[in-house]
């Protein structure tokens, strides 16, 4: 499996933006998929997850303004990212293969290259 991000940009405080993942390979309809994000000088953290069966998780700081979706026959993963702030400035990464045990998410090993969010205020 193979993740290509794409999407990302510069949008003022209060816009919206939708981020693409898209993968190759055949087991993206049964893998959890998770977007992270890395802001600079900052650890890499977890914005929001989709199970292969329809369960979404997300952040705390993200509920009610991003939605995570998923397309299984276009094989593509999408965050919609509304009402942004400049603290949502990063660069958000797909994450593949991942699961829940309990209230931890394990990522999975298939990572995409990454792509930049910047929110002006």
């Amino acid at each position: 499996v193979q993740l290509q991000a794409s999407g990302g940009g510069l949008v003022q405080a209060g816009g919206s933006l939708r981020i693409s993942c898209a993968a190759s390979g055949s087991t993206f309809s049964i893998a959890g998929m998770a977007w992270y994000r890395q802001a600079p000088g900052q650890l890499r953290e977890l914005v929001a997850t989709a199970s292969s069966g329809g369960r979404t998780e997300y952040k705390d700081s993200v509920k009610g303004r991003f939605t995570i979706s998923r397309d299984n026959a276009l094989k593509t993963m999408y965050l919609q990212m509304n009402s942004l702030k400049p603290e949502d400035t990063a660069v958000y990464y797909c994450n593949s293969g991942g699961y829940y045990i309990g209230t931890y998410y394990f990522a999975g090993t298939v990572w995409g290259q990454g792509t930049q969010v910047t929110v002006s205020s």
